[in-house]
Order: C-alpha cells, then structure tokens, then sequence
C-alpha cells in the first residue's frame, strides 16, 4: 500500500477514526497499531509478513537474554546478526552474489549456472526489508553495549519495529528514541496535529508535484540515451536529483506527519541536502537515518578517526561501500558507495592542505565544486549498466550549451523551477527575514493553500516512491 494511492487515503482515515478510540487504553492501542501495519505491509504481499514476525520474535528475546546473561551476550548478539543479515542476504544478494560467482567463473573459462538453481522466492525483495532488519538490529546492539534496557513489553517492541509510518521506506528509528514514547500516554495537542498536517502535505507535495513531473523527463532521457549532450545531461541529473531528493524526503515528511498525527515524533531525515557545500556536509544532510546508522554501528565500532589518519579512510571507504550495497545489489550501487568515498577522501586532504590559506571561506566555491560531484555521483547510481554511465558522463562533458529542448518543453521549466523556488526559498529565509514575524501564520496559511491546490491540479502520474527497491 503506497501513501500516495487510494487505498492508503481509505485507509489511514479508517485508521485514525479507530484510533481516536483506542488511543487512551494501552495495550489495546498497540494492538491496533500493530495490526493495521500487517495489514498495511501485507497489501504488497501478505507472505512476507512471517519474515518481519520471525525477525522481530528472534530480536525480542535475544535483547532479554543478553540483558540476563551478560557474560554470553556476545555470542547471543552474533546469533542476533546473523539471523537478521542472513535473512537480508538471501533476500536481497541471493542473486547478486550468484551472478558475481558466475562471471568470476567465466573468467576461468567455467559455465556454471548458479543463478537459475535458486529458490523462486529469493527473486522476490521483501519491500522495506533493508529498513526494518537495521532498525531491529540497533535494539539488539544498543542493548548489549548497555545504552538502552530491553522492552518487557512484546506490543511495545512489535509497534516500535512495524510502525507503518515508516515501515517500509524509513526514517529509521531508534529503539532507544520510540520505546520512551510508547510507554507514556501522549496527547496530540491542536499544534501538534496542524504541523503533522503540514508534513504530510509538504510530503506529498515534494512527490506528487515535484518527483513525479520531474520523473516524466527523467524517466524519458534515460529510454532515449542519444538525446543530447552538454548542457542537457547536466540538467536531466539536475531534475533527477531533485527526484529522488523529493520522492523520498517525500516519504519522510508524510510518515513523520502521520506519526504527528498518533502523538509520536519521528526525527528529521532530510535537511535540505543541496545546500551543502561539502560532501561531508552533504552526508550530514541526506538520509540522516541511515548515515547516523552507519556511522554508529559501522564506522565507530570499527575504530572511526580514533587510530590515525590512514585507518579513518579505510574506516570510512568500508562504511561507504556497504552503504552503497546497502542501497541495491548491483555493480553500480557499490561503485557509487566507493565513488563517494573518494570524494569524501580526497576533501579530507585538500581541506588539510588549504585549511591555513582560507579554504573555509570560499562558500560560493565549495558549493558548485559539492554538487558537481553529486551530480555526477547520481548517473553511477540511476545508469542501469556501465555502458550507459560512461555515455552519459561523455555527454556531460561534451561542450554543448544548446537549451532548445527546455525552450520547447513549457511543464518541465515550470516544475524545475518550482522545485528551485523550493530550495532556494528556504535558503533565502535563512539568510534575511522576509516576513514580518506577526505575519508568519498568515503566510503559513496561504502558503499550504497554494501547496493542497498543486496537489490537486498539478500531481504527475503516479509513480510508486523510489526506495521501496531498497
């Protein structure tokens, strides 16, 4: 069920008429939420519902029994892992790995079929398997490093880790920030519930306004590679950046809106990334759920910055290149991993040789130099096939500053500026107060009236959101 289909709008209005009658007595409210999120996770299909059943039951009494016995808590945690990350595996790499072993083989003239004799099920992905399986495995390690105390209450647990805000496409939750929140009564007081309203209709606004119609263009360049070079490819990442910066800060905002709604507070997970003007500040804006995860349970634990300069880059090129196979089990999903790595190596030593002569100052700079490499960083991650990269960054690079195609193409200029007006409104507002504080609520008002209307007349078709492949 996707949030931006009917059944979900029949759906989340059904469920926040019955949860206005539960919501004041305990278990019962927990009951119903973990209920309707089976029934929202199992609309994709309801097989896949024994997974997440069987992960959370395995984390659930893991977590009690290290508690209880501390002194075989490590090796309960590595029965937890590997449970957890070998379900992610044959779900999710089954069939990577097997092509990757194939191809080794061919190079030592072997044909061997690996792939075929799968199982069929392995060329099913679990939706939001990636998602669900980090957030129960940081219950399991928080809990044994003694950072939080496991839940005696299984519904507290199951309604931390199926939450359907959230479930499928994130933000990740930590156990330690939502099992607080669960265990106290929590009333939605009428602000709370107008900034969930806001939320959810920036979300929506962000994918079927602005990813969607940005899509279309997208979506066209890339069946038709030979469309042009230059400045043309510059802007079809452009608008493919805001794409998948859109369909899933999208997402985010719609399930912390929703979370608003049932008295919850889910943390921020974007926070306009293309306003960075390092990589690094890049990384701390994009997806702040996973790249917390992964520098708290990867990049720490493997020594972070504390062992010397040469570690902290072998430290960061790991977390980076399983951040990359995290997000896809494909060649070019882990070439993107390492790709970021370099750039956030190679910034690394420049920022320490300029640091003395002003490198820091030279904002303007910094900015333009960040997303080119991003820019060029998202054709490793949307090109299907090495091929096809190689011939977009060609065509980048190729000095050809026709704009006729976006002269004879009137609804992708208005959304490409709309999606500017959106980012570059935002920054303006940082930089010099524009509205006169008592006015605020006014433009507010006006403001999201002008938002509900995009979204009644200007939607794009609909597009299922990006990282439900994740």
């Amino acid at each position: 069920m996707s949030f931006n289909s009917l059944a979900f709008l029949v759906f989340i209005s059904l469920f926040l008429l019955l949860w206005q009658f539960v919501k004041g007595k305990h278990n019962l409210k927990f009951i119903c939420l973990i209920l309707s999120s089976f029934l929202f996770y199992g609309w994709w299909d309801w097989r896949f519902l024994f997974l997440i059943i069987f992960s959370g039951l395995v984390d659930f009494f893991a977590a009690k029994l290290i508690d209880k016995h501390r002194n075989r808590g490590r090796i309960i945690l590595i029965f937890s892992l590997f449970v957890n990350l070998s379900c992610l595996s044959v779900f999710k790499y089954s069939v990577f790995l097997a092509e990757q072993i194939e191809n080794f083989l061919l190079l030592l003239s072997l044909n061997v079929s690996i792939k075929d004799n799968l199982p069929a099920f392995t060329y099913i992905l679990p939706v939001g398997i990636s998602f669900y399986t980090f957030q129960s495995i940081s219950y399991t390690v928080d809990v044994y490093k003694n950072k939080l105390k496991p839940t005696p209450n299984i519904l507290h647990f199951f309604s931390y880790l199926v939450m359907f805000p959230q479930l499928v496409a994130g933000p990740i939750v930590r156990a330690k920030d939502f099992l607080q929140q669960l265990a106290r009564q929590r009333e939605v007081s009428p602000l709370a519930f107008w900034n969930g309203i806001k939320l959810i209709l920036l979300g929506y606004y962000q994918k079927t306004v602005l990813a969607d119609n940005l899509g279309i263009f997208v979506n066209q360049a890339f069946a038709g590679i030979d469309n042009g070079t230059g400045i043309y490819w510059w802007v079809v990442m452009g608008c493919f950046a805001f794409q998948i910066y859109f369909d899933f800060s999208g997402y985010s905002q719609i399930a912390r809106g929703l979370a608003k709604l049932m008295g919850y507070h889910f943390r921020m997970n974007f926070n306009h990334p293309y306003l960075s003007v390092s990589m690094r500040d890049f990384w701390s804006r994009w997806h702040i759920s996973l790249s917390t995860w992964f520098r708290d349970y990867v990049y720490i634990p493997l020594g972070g910055n504390k062992k010397g300069r040469l570690r902290s880059h072998i430290n960061m090129w790991i977390t980076m290149l399983l951040s990359g196979l995290w997000h896809g089990a494909a060649i070019n999903f882990v070439l993107w991993g390492a790709y970021h790595a370099f750039a956030l190596s190679a910034e690394r030593v420049i920022g320490k040789i300029f640091k003395i002569s002003g490198y820091r100052k030279w904002r303007i700079l910094r900015w333009t130099a960040t997303m080119i490499v991003v820019l060029i960083g998202w054709v490793l991650f949307r090109a299907a096939t090495f091929g096809q990269f190689t011939t977009i960054i060609e065509g980048m690079f190729y000095p050809d500053f026709n704009i006729q195609f976006l002269t004879t193409n009137l609804n992708l200029m208005i959304f490409i500026a709309l999606a500017l007006l959106y980012e570059g409104g935002y920054f303006l507002s940082k930089q010099v107060s524009l509205i006169p504080k008592d006015k605020i609520p006014y433009f507010d008002s006006v403001k999201f009236a002008i938002i509900l209307v995009c979204i009644l007349f200007l939607r794009g078709p609909e597009q299922e959101f990006i990282y439900f492949q994740f």
